[in-house]
């Protein structure tokens, strides 16, 4: 029997989708699953929905146990051979709260702050000190598991994992997913979707579509560089930002333009308020999702634990085919977030990098994707260095690291002056407290 442990499994929808997806497979359904969290009314929560699932999609045949609280963490990892996982520290308050509010302050607006910018170097600040924790933990009870992070930043914590713990670590983001299907479907091209390949590279969130071709090997850019430019020109929609791109740098990226608006330097400006409008650019989008996440999960509550009475059906998510794979064998493409052992060779060896990966019963193996155009390179570096001098600051407890880190943020470094950035990353330092106190 296999064990699948999942961290943060108080976040209960994302738990029931993976989840749910390995009590859906067959050879998957004899299971022990370890739900942990730190919150055991959410956990207690995900504990009655999942039992639920397998009940009725999975006949009963899945082990479930609930570890509630930090006491209890390395029982929940004992002995598992996949772990999963999908924390957030801090949650929305205080945490997400100070990222957005005191950045505003300063001048220096965002979208979702979980990535990049200043938001997304004090979220890993706070993360990466209780991945340590875990990995010590994994590193002692079950040293052979396969660690599938979910948490945002994904490159920042999956670098950490993979160059500063012996943890075997592989980041998983669903934008590769649906980075073809949005394109093709955002500019009436859907027709093309049946049978197309494609090619996929970079760094999570900011990976390139490379190449994508019709099922008869056509390539289709000719065309999407046509309409997308149209498109922009004739109407206001969500996906701007990225049509920009390949308008100025030739290529689509991953993740969606409300992200990709605050990675660069060139479509959140405060000389420049126009661009908002003018990009249909959602300033405080995330806040504005928690909020109504929270809102509504009273009632959500309800239907999911109605829906989890009915059999369960696989979701697009990566990690049951992964686990799948390793266990059966069967070979499996995902696109994966590992560390850059000469796989594109234009970005730093230190960098976590999104590749096509093939996953066995040897685990994830990346696949060599060699030169990304130079111009694409360019701008995965502009976010490469943030990530390392993060990473940096996390591993050395060193403020100037911080600092450094947030004057490399082209979005950041655009808005402020230097004493700004030093002031900013003091004030959110202190607000945030114990969660970042050994940076103090």
């Amino acid at each position: 029997m296999i064990k699948i442990t999942f961290m943060g499994a108080g976040s209960t929808v994302f738990a029931r989708n993976v989840l749910g997806d390995c009590m859906a497979v067959p050879t998957l359904s004899d299971v022990e699953i370890a739900l942990y969290d730190i919150d055991p009314i959410r956990l207690s929560e995900s504990m009655a929905i999942l039992t639920a699932i397998n009940n009725t999609t999975n006949q009963g045949k899945a082990i479930i146990k609930e570890y509630a609280g930090v006491e209890n963490r390395k029982e929940a990892l004992r002995g598992a051979d996949f772990i999963i996982n999908a924390i957030q520290v801090g949650g929305y308050e205080p945490s997400t709260v100070i990222d957005f509010e005191i950045p505003k302050k300063y001048g220096l607006r965002q979208t979702i702050a979980d990535t990049l910018g200043i938001g997304g170097i004090m979220r890993a600040l706070r993360t990466i000190p209780v991945m340590a924790e875990f990995a010590a933990d994994i590193e002692e009870v079950c040293p052979n598991a396969l660690f599938i992070n979910y948490t945002n930043p994904m490159a920042m914590l999956t670098g950490y994992m993979q160059r500063y713990t012996k943890v075997k670590t592989v980041g998983l983001c669903h934008s590769v997913q649906v980075c073809v299907p949005t394109l093709l479907e955002g500019i009436d091209l859907q027709d093309k979707l049946d049978g197309h390949s494609s090619l996929i590279a970079g760094i999570n969130h900011m990976a390139w579509l490379l190449e994508v071709r019709d099922r008869d090997g056509n390539d289709l850019y000719p065309e999407i560089r046509r309409r997308a430019l149209e498109k922009n020109a004739a109407e206001k929609h969500n996906d701007m930002v990225r049509f920009e791109y390949i308008r100025d740098f030739g290529y689509y990226c991953t993740e969606s333009s409300e992200h990709n608006a605050e990675y660069n330097p060139y479509y959140i400006k405060s000389r420049y308020p126009e661009l908002i409008d003018r990009y249909n650019i959602p300033l405080d989008e995330y806040p504005r999702r928690c909020v109504e996440q929270i809102k509504g999960w009273q009632k959500d509550r309800s239907s999911i634990a109605a829906d989890a009475n009915r059999a369960h059906e696989r979701s697009h998510e990566y990690a049951s085919y992964i686990i799948e794979s390793v266990v059966t064998g069967n070979p499996f493409k995902i696109g994966g977030n590992v560390l850059n052992t000469g796989l594109i060779t234009n970005l730093p060896a230190e960098a976590c990098v999104e590749v096509p990966c093939l996953v066995d019963k040897n685990g994830i193996s990346p696949c060599y994707v060699g030169q990304l155009p130079v111009q694409l390179a360019a701008m995965n570096m502009t976010n490469i260095n943030v990530q390392l001098l993060t990473i940096e600051a996390a591993v050395t407890r060193k403020k100037e690291h911080i600092y450094q880190a947030a004057m490399l943020d082209p979005h950041t470094a655009a808005e402020l002056s230097i004493d700004d950035i030093k002031s900013m990353c003091d004030e959110l330092i202190e607000a945030h407290g114990d969660y970042m106190a050994m940076y103090k």
